[in-house]
């Protein structure tokens, strides 16, 4: 009897392959799609409230620290960028430097950078809420209060989940004996989320502190 391989079997002879799409970067896709209509929620409540109150908005961002927010967005900026050179480490499978030079770095070195980066963020905006409490703008002043420590504060909230996910990512590459597709893969799906975050945050900037 001849024999007959399981390629034979999955696809005619000569036929192309199919490179289907990764199931988990498309879940991810699916899953940020959810997350922009949450956040899009989350506009519209800022915008419904300041629409109602012009003249306390007038008086509640004149304490705002501009200064301060453009360079925790700045930060924020750069550990985009140094998460996607790690997403090009992952991409030709190189996980550890080689060197002491950025272009020697591997995944690990460019993404413990941008954990750095985000959680200076996190510390910034933390920073800024202490002041703003000083100034008595807390969550539950007014209504500018709220909306102000809503949208921010929920968009915190997903940094430091993507942070979390920072942590697995390089806890995996440094347990796994060979950094293959599936480390590249968790890497550039992470890599997705920050970028979200990230663009979110700049939308959240331009709004807060400068449509006053």
């Amino acid at each position: 009897m001849e024999d007959v391989t399981s390629s034979s079997l999955s696809r005619p002879t000569g036929a192309p392959l199919i490179n289907r799409p990764n199931v988990v970067a498309v879940g991810t896709i699916v899953w940020l799609g959810s997350e922009v209509m949450f956040f899009a929620g989350l506009f519209a409540i800022y915008f419904t409230l300041r629409g109602t109150s012009p003249e306390l908005w007038a008086g509640e961002t004149s304490v705002l620290n501009v200064p301060l927010a453009a360079t925790i967005t700045v930060i924020l900026v750069l550990s985009s960028v140094t998460a996607q050179f790690g997403v090009f480490a992952a991409e030709r499978h190189q996980a550890r430097r080689t060197g002491w030079k950025p272009s020697q770095w591997g995944m690990i070195e460019w993404f413990w950078l941008s954990y750095i980066l985000g959680a200076i963020f996190v510390v910034g905006q933390s920073y800024e809420y202490a002041i703003l409490v000083s100034e008595h703008v807390s969550l539950s002043s007014n209504a500018y209060g709220s909306a102000f420590y809503i949208t921010t504060g929920f968009h915190g909230l997903h940094v430091i989940g993507g942070l979390i996910a920072m942590l697995f990512t390089i806890g995996r590459a440094y347990a796994a004996k060979n950094f293959g597709r599936k480390e590249a893969t968790t890497t550039i799906v992470v890599s997705y989320y920050w970028h979200f975050v990230d663009v979110v945050w700049i939308g959240l900037f331009l709004i807060i502190y400068f449509l006053r």
